[in-house]
């Protein structure tokens, strides 16, 4: 066939069902083969993933409360950031306490950092399957999914973590009960809210991809904005530790720009299959 008649929309020669999975194995061991460097590299320098990020936000001069005491004086606010004392000690009760969640925490932090090599790697192994118009939107794809990612990991951490660790750490239901924190529990706490709220921060890339299909559309998600308030309410109440309003809406406001940036993102991608679709009936009736 000449190279002109080649059909450049078409998807490359079909594989069989071994030919895909012996594909996918080898990048599954590219996978885990940089996940292992990312998080050996974590893992031998604790001083560094523990004493500068991890018990970072145990710290009275975290930037997090620094910023929030600046904050606070500009409007007049309740000054306590300004004056932080995190009155607990965090202990190690079990022997091999500190080994087992140092290899957690290295597996982690090496995951987030190949999280874009991650996706890097899924969109070659479905690449073939792609047409070549369809090839150029999921680079873009790759991007905004690792900059949501990094994103929600962020705010995870230096907005979630330091509200979560000072009012959980200072709480205290008598002067008689002394605050010995365990490391698993700080760990856990620090880890989970880190990797959550980079999940729940891929909304927008979850609704790209729903509207796509034809699942979700703006219509249904402008319906039930009101509902959709009250949940992101509901959520930012459950996943802010204190209770006190500012914290709460500190962690909803971004919940809700997600929302509307989603909805936003459905009425994109309707708009354009629309067009799609009046360009394909034209055609047809030419």
């Amino acid at each position: 066939m000449p190279i002109d008649q080649v059909d450049v929309d078409a998807p490359e020669a079909e594989m069989s069902f071994w030919e895909h999975l012996e594909e996918l194995r080898w990048h599954i061991i590219r996978i885990l083969i940089v996940l292992t460097i990312a998080s050996s590299v974590a893992f031998l320098y604790p001083e560094i993933v523990y004493d500068k990020i991890i018990l970072g936000p145990k710290n009275p001069d975290f930037i997090t409360y620094k910023l929030l005491c600046q904050f606070s004086q500009k409007f007049n606010l309740d000054d306590s950031f300004c004056h932080m004392h995190l009155d607990f000690d965090i202990v190690s009760r079990e022997l091999g306490e500190q080994l087992s969640n140092q290899f957690w925490i290295s597996f982690c932090m090496g995951l987030i950092i190949t999280f874009p090599y991650f996706i890097w790697e899924i969109w070659r192994f479905v690449r073939p399957a792609l047409k070549q118009k369809e090839r150029k939107y999921t680079v873009g794809v790759i991007f905004f999914t690792s900059m949501f990612m990094f994103i929600g990991v962020c705010f995870g951490y230096f907005v979630l973590c330091p509200m979560a660790v000072s009012f959980l750490g200072n709480y205290s239901i008598s002067d008689q009960v002394k605050r010995l924190i365990s490391l698993e529990s700080y760990i856990s706490l620090v880890s989970t809210l880190t990797i959550a709220t980079g999940l729940v921060f891929e909304l927008p890339m979850l609704i790209y991809f729903l509207a796509k299909i034809g699942i979700v559309t703006p219509h249904l998600m402008r319906k039930y904005r009101r509902w959709a308030i009250i949940v992101i309410l509901l959520v930012a109440a459950v996943l802010t530790p204190s209770p006190d309003f500012v914290s709460q809406l500190i962690m909803a406001v971004p919940l809700y720009g997600l929302y509307e940036l989603s909805v936003f993102i459905a009425a994109y991608v309707k708009r354009k299959r629309d067009i799609e679709e009046q360009k394909s009936g034209w055609a047809s009736v030419d």
